[in-house]
């Protein structure tokens, strides 16, 4: 990865990479780059992550505004001999004071806002390194980037395809994140390879408009940047923001053929699907990851496409292994049975690559297909463990399976249903399927969630637009469900959330009702 864009550049890739706002590590306030000049920015990076004191196995902490910037600066650092960790800035202040304590970087790699926030939570982010190198602005204490700009980076430096390679943190829906070590074997040549196969339909093309719309300091777009780039696509289109009309002139110039994005992603970007000159007609692939994305909002998608037979690939993944499953849906699929539809039918492991076992949670036998349980995976793209957490790695390790702590099924037919996390599943339903039912009989509704609670009957939240349900509504969609609580009816702003849009689900329970309290054990969280 260190030297990814190099490569692609001597190679001769054409790509050409529109931005919908500047990086926070450029230079100057281009909105546009080719290959070779990202290969550049890169070697210029790595001047600075070295002329700031980091080297070789050192851990260099990101931490910024969301951008792509985050590859970059993570491709900087691994070609010194670094070990990258991408944190969200998005995190609260004592979540990230305890992963950078966890990580003890030799390098904090920040803005000014960061830091900002951090004293106006009482916290010190930059004790938590060595030295701290702030891109933005000029900081006591700190360097700043007139401190470092200039010094030429040293030559690349190689490692050992099983030695750590980067480092980042789960989505925290349940607390705080968990920091995984990926490997150049795990992340690379288990997960980036096998998606860099022009496979018929699903595979890039040369001709491929791409379009990302992702939380960048997640590992998912490590892994992306990978394979996209190696795919030599005409164009590349990063977003950085959720807002549609942000997104909206920087997709219409260029219309994308194949799309990237966070469920929330979507859910704000739906509403651009509605045109007649909609920034979607020319979609031939459409790529969720993260969290399941609701019938409706696939619907959608599918219908705003021109193309003759537009694909939606759904992944079911981790953090700690990568893709495990993964099922297409198209303009009929989803339509066939719409009041019922569901999306948590997660399709099948991953051929060759996946193995999935469904077990009893309190004995940890095999259960039969179609019997609910506790899902374990068996796959070589699993990381190398957890920052400072070693035991807890090891607890959710049984033997060469990895416990998801995901409650699901696998079919008759082989594929796989997902039904709750088990920290957050009660016996009296899938919180899951009857989120995805009532949104396919709510239209208003952005989303629903489900919360369920010991020795109580669970608890809807509907987010809409305003805030507001009417009653009469409500109680026809949930004409022939399984007993609910009156709802609570909230805006997309006022759900606690992680960096990628997903619910926190467990902070959401104790804003409503001042209590953390799941019915699940929370065992394998």
């Amino acid at each position: 990865m260190g030297v990814l864009f190099d490569e692609c550049a001597e190679n001769g890739f054409a790509t050409q990479v529109h931005l919908d706002r500047p990086f926070d590590i450029g230079t100057d306030a281009r909105t546009q780059y080719t290959v070779p000049q990202l290969a550049a920015l890169v070697r210029e990076a790595a001047g600075w992550l070295a002329a700031a004191g980091a080297g070789r196995g050192d851990r260099v902490a990101i931490v910024k505004d969301n951008h792509w910037d985050y590859d970059l600066l993570a491709c900087a650092a691994v070609r010194i001999g670094a070990v990258p960790a991408q944190l969200s800035a998005h995190l609260p202040g004592q979540a990230l004071e305890t992963l950078l304590t966890r990580l003890g970087p030799a390098l904090l790699v920040t803005t000014a806002g960061v830091l900002e926030r951090g004293h106006a939570e009482g916290i010190g982010l930059a004790a938590t390194a060595r030295r701290t190198l702030v891109l933005d602005a000029a900081v006591p204490g700190a360097l700043s980037l007139d401190d470092v700009r200039g010094h030429t980076a040293p030559g690349p430096r190689g490692r050992h395809d099983d030695q750590p390679l980067v480092i980042n943190h789960t989505s925290g829906t349940t607390g705080v994140p968990k920091l995984v070590v990926h490997s150049t074997r795990t992340i690379i040549g288990k997960l980036a390879r096998f998606e860099s196969v022009r496979l018929p339909r699903i595979g890039l093309r040369r001709s491929d408009s791409l379009a990302n719309a992702s939380a960048y300091s997640h590992g998912r777009t490590f892994c992306w940047t990978a394979s996209a780039l190696c795919m030599d696509p005409a164009e590349i289109s990063i977003i950085t923001s959720g807002d549609p009309h942000l997104a909206d002139p920087l997709l219409r110039a260029h219309p994308p053929t194949v799309v990237e994005a966070l469920p929330a992603s979507f859910v704000h970007f739906q509403p651009l699907t509605e045109r007649l000159d909609n920034p979607f007609r020319r979609v031939r692939l459409i790529i969720s990851t993260y969290d399941a994305v609701h019938p409706p909002t696939v619907r959608a998608y599918l219908a705003a496409s021109r193309h003759r037979s537009p694909l939606w690939m759904e992944g079911w993944g981790q953090t700690e292994t990568g893709p495990l499953a993964f099922r297409f849906h198209t303009r009929r699929s989803v339509l066939r049975g719409a009041r019922g539809a569901s999306t948590r039918n997660l399709g099948r492991p991953v051929p060759v690559k996946t193995r999935l076992r469904v077990v009893d949670p309190a004995t940890f036998r095999p259960l039969p297909r179609g019997q609910a349980g506790l899902m374990l995976a068996r796959t070589a793209a699993r990381g190398l463990g957890y920052v400072g957490e070693s035991d807890r790695w090891s607890a959710k390790q049984h033997g060469a399976w990895w416990n998801t702590g995901d409650i699901g099924a696998i079919n008759r037919d082989g594929s796989v249903e997902l039904l709750d996390r088990e920290v957050d599943s009660t016996p009296q339903l899938s919180c899951l399927r009857t989120e995805d039912a009532l949104e396919v009989r709510l239209p208003q509704a952005l989303e629903c969630v489900v919360l369920a609670a010991p020795h109580r009957v669970p608890l809807p939240v509907v987010v809409t637009a305003d805030g507001s349900l009417d009653r009469a509504v409500w109680k026809q969609a949930v004409r022939g469900l399984p007993p609910l609580r009156e709802p609570v009816v909230l805006t997309w702003s006022q759900v606690p959330r992680t960096g990628t849009g997903k619910v926190r689900r467990r902070a959401l329970l104790e804003q409503i009702t001042g209590s953390t309290d799941t019915f699940g054990s929370g065992r394998w969280t």
